[in-house]
């Protein structure tokens, strides 16, 4: 393999020996063969060197749609690995919301197979339930064995608390995860957007902050009474807050993650009905986005996902109320973040995915795998459609204020960067 040397890079990794330094990195083969400062290039040696350029642990998304198999026209898995590399992540978690949906463990190394020889890895999440029906699991011990880290149906909650249960009991017995997205439906109804000020204004049905959290109170008592591993994603009420808060303190093994969009964007910005703010779960008030703001510093959100969803124009660019939930995340992931967080909380939480499903993480140091994201701190500039690298463009960021940049990632031996930033 070519060697890589990266100069003057600041390293931002905590568990580094050089955490804060600026120095260059030179690789080969996949790994970390030198680091120090005034390295010197041999004639068959790639350099990067770019201003303002930082390096970190690879960046770990934990909630990706790619469409493949049978939404090509939204994403394919090439495209959407190349959009992820060239926005920093070193790995995602890909969603079993394909059409077939990902219940069986030819589907998961399908997915496998698509994502060879790609900068960034791909670890698939298992469908829980068949056909994500939320009736009968899947083959959750056959697909484990394929290669899915973790089983859960997509924006879909586990209506029926006996299933949720007998998952969280099985999957033990191979030491897996559940992830339960979390809604009573009975209680959203026909709600579409957070149930509030902003819903009254503009006569939308309202999905009140309760609908979330009675599921996330069951769900932890269900994880209390089996015992087990849950991953509840993108969380976004204040009581789920409180809930995952006093369940931690009991000892349970609990994690759970925030989408982008709801830290960034509260529901005001509905006032136009721009169905590209049609997520789910919905855009809170301003009260909740700074709470979900202070659960990601105080630690309670262990993790922050782009929950990166793209979708075909014909399903977004609807009346508000028949418009599908969803946003593309991933170019805009970072440079959002790095407007409103400090630096090593954003690192911290792109990050700390993989503990959370269990994957290896490595640190910037002589002889370990080189597994980096490389991105920039200072630039200030707007997001626009010429930035989104996805197939499709249904971005809730288009027009957002950025600071820093992504520039690529060294990863599986290779670098994929954006050099024309």
């Amino acid at each position: 393999m070519t060697t890589v040397l990266i100069k003057n890079v600041t390293i931002i990794d905590p568990e580094s020996p050089f955490h804060n330094q600026k120095v260059d990195l030179k690789i080969q083969d996949g790994k970390f063969i030198e680091i120090g400062n005034n390295l010197s290039k041999d004639n068959d040696t790639t350099e990067i060197n770019i201003p303002d350029l930082h390096a970190s642990q690879g960046w770990f998304d934990t909630s990706v749609s790619f469409g493949e198999p049978g939404y090509e026209d939204r994403e394919t898995i090439a495209n959407g690995l190349k959009t992820a590399a060239l926005s920093g992540f070193t790995g995602v978690a890909l969603q079993p919301n394909s059409h077939p949906v990902i219940d069986n463990q030819a589907l998961v190394k399908f997915v496998l197979d698509k994502a060879q020889d790609q900068a960034t890895s791909l670890y698939p999440i298992g469908s829980l339930t068949i056909n994500s029906e939320g009736t009968d699991l899947a083959e959750l011990y056959d697909m484990k064995n394929a290669g899915a880290i973790a089983f859960g149906d997509y924006q879909k909650a586990i209506q029926n608390a006996n299933v949720q249960k007998i998952a969280l009991q099985y999957v033990q017995d191979f030491d897996s995860l559940v992830i339960s997205f979390c809604q009573d439906n009975s209680v959203k109804g026909k709600g579409i957007v957070h149930e509030g000020v902003t819903s009254t204004k503009l006569g939308l049905k309202g999905i009140p902050a309760l609908a979330e959290a009675l599921h996330v109170a069951r769900n932890l008592y269900l994880l209390e009474y089996t015992g087990g591993k849950m991953h509840i994603p993108t969380i976004s009420t204040q009581e789920s807050v409180q809930l995952i808060k006093e369940a931690k303190a009991k000892g349970l093994n609990i994690s759970c993650s925030v989408a982008v969009h709801n830290l960034i964007h509260n529901d005001t910005v509905l006032d136009n009905f721009d169905s590209r703010y049609k997520v789910l779960p919905p855009l809170r008030d301003e009260a909740t986005r700074k709470v979900l703001i202070e659960a990601v510093l105080d630690g309670t959100i262990d993790c922050i996902t782009s929950d990166h969803n793209p979708l075909d124009i014909e399903h977004k660019k609807l009346e508000f109320d028949l418009a599908k939930d969803g946003t593309i995340g991933l170019e805009s992931a970072f440079g959002a973040l790095l407007s409103i967080l400090p630096l090593e909380v954003v690192i911290s939480k792109l990050t700390a995915g993989k503990k959370v499903f269990g994957l290896s993480q490595h640190t910037i140091n002589t002889d370990n795998k080189a597994e980096i994201s490389l991105f920039t701190t200072v630039e200030n500039w707007n997001f626009e459609k010429e930035n989104i690298l996805s197939k499709s463009k249904n971005s809730a960021f288009l027009g957002q204020k950025m600071k820093g940049r992504s520039i690529g990632i060294y990863n599986n031996g290779k670098p994929e960067i954006n050099f024309s930033i």
